[in-house]
């Protein structure tokens, strides 16, 4: 852009794609979070040296000093490099600067200082629950692990589980020394810095915390179970429950749950055989990576484990990631997760089987267990993933 168009756009004023800066200065905070949301919203341009009655005011400072600084803030102030152009022009009033944003390209928003900034009408803001959800979905797949949850404190974190997270790879956390156990969270994952404070991490709080689900962020993120007296939902609801705390928990309490809801017979020859809905260990495979897969940009709907006369359902929101498809699923391989530490913390707590290998053992238990396969679905438009067991062996679901 040149310098007779940033004029007209300063005689326009300010508005969703522009951005006045009076100041230029030792903190370049207010200019980070605007090209922060400009780049995950339609793009923008930041002019430096005018107030916000669109008088051109200048920048004092070196001109070259000041271009240096703004490319290097393109290059690495956010958490990807921005591949945005600098502009600088000399008037009467002094030197006015310019940032030409454009909207980045790729699966993933743009963060600043470990925040998700957009613009709302003339400012740049941090989005809701809800314009954060529909920041991620018009970017698609993205990692919301990494995401901090600003009503959680540090405090939210058991030590213990981490601990014991942590011993099992052989490694030692110190509790007792709180520098030493703060740099251990960071290092992990399990906590960011964001404007110079440190907040858990959506995985810090769901592998680690002490009550997750009491933060509005992650009040959905259970599992609900659900049995119904009929053969789809329009059949009589006769239980419901919600397997909430982390996700270990919330995978064990709801393989317990299909445990209480009884037994079948069977008979193999003169002898009858008392056995459950459907494999625990296929169970608890589906479960795990439900939770573990699952996108946490939709922050409205839990993981659903549900029992009909027939069936036992494991639903999961969100589509498959872009780089699977059913058949990648089936073949198994060499996966990479929606949200790879919380795969990682499973497969720590032996919870997940060896990555690649969850589909052939929900498969191999099935066919063992009553001749059937599971089946898998990928919904791409009302964005789930569901698996089904078919608990009579009469009902054949195929080689799926």
């Amino acid at each position: 852009m040149e310098w007779p168009e940033v004029l007209e756009r300063i005689d326009s004023g300010e508005d969703r794609n522009t951005e006045f800066k009076q100041k230029f200065g030792s903190d370049l905070s207010s200019i980070g979070r605007a090209l922060c949301a400009f780049a995950n919203s339609d793009g923008g341009l930041i002019v430096l040296g005018v107030d916000d009655s669109r008088n051109i005011v200048g920048i004092p400072d070196d001109p070259h000093r000041v271009h240096e600084r703004l490319t290097n803030l393109l290059q690495t102030g956010c958490s990807q490099p921005v591949a945005g152009r600098c502009g600088r022009a000399e008037t009467a009033d002094g030197w006015v600067h310019w940032i030409e944003a454009p909207r980045i390209p790729g699966y993933a928003p743009l963060r600043y200082k470990g925040a998700y900034y957009i613009r709302r009408e003339r400012s740049s803001v941090t989005p809701s629950d809800y314009e954060l959800q529909e920041l991620f979905n018009a970017f698609g797949f993205v990692f919301t692990e990494e995401q901090t949850i600003h009503t959680a404190s540090v405090r939210d974190i058991e030590v213990d589980a981490f601990a014991s997270f942590m011993a099992a790879q052989g490694l030692n956390v110190i509790a007792d020394s709180p520098g030493m156990l703060a740099d251990d969270y960071l290092n992990a994952g399990v906590v960011a810095e964001t404007e110079g404070a440190r907040y858990p991490t959506l995985y810090g709080l769901l592998a680690f915390g002490s009550a997750p689900q009491k933060h509005r962020q992650l009040s959905n993120f259970t599992i609900r179970c659900a049995i119904y007296d009929g053969a789809d939902r329009a059949a009589a609801t006769v239980s419901t429950v919600d397997c909430e705390g982390r996700l270990d928990d919330q995978v064990l309490r709801a393989v317990e749950w299909i445990d209480s809801l009884g037994r079948t017979e069977i008979f193999r020859g003169l002898y009858r055989e008392d056995r459950a809905l459907v494999p625990k260990k296929a169970l608890r495979e589906a479960l795990v990576n439900a939770v573990v897969h699952r996108d946490y940009a939709i922050i409205g709907s839990p993981t659903m484990l549900e029992a009909f006369e027939d069936r036992v359902t494991v639903t999961s929101p969100g589509a498959l990631p872009n780089h699977m498809s059913v058949d990648s699923v089936r073949r198994g391989g060499r996966p990479r997760s929606r949200n790879e530490s919380m795969a990682h913390a499973m497969v720590v707590a032996r919870l997940m089987e060896s990555r690649g290998r969850g589909w052939q053992t929900m498969y191999n238990e099935m066919h063992a267990f009553n001749g059937t396969a599971p089946v898998i679905e990928n919904d791409t438009r009302d964005k789930f993933v569901s698996v089904t067991f078919r608990t009579k062996p009469e009902v054949d679901a195929g080689d799926e």
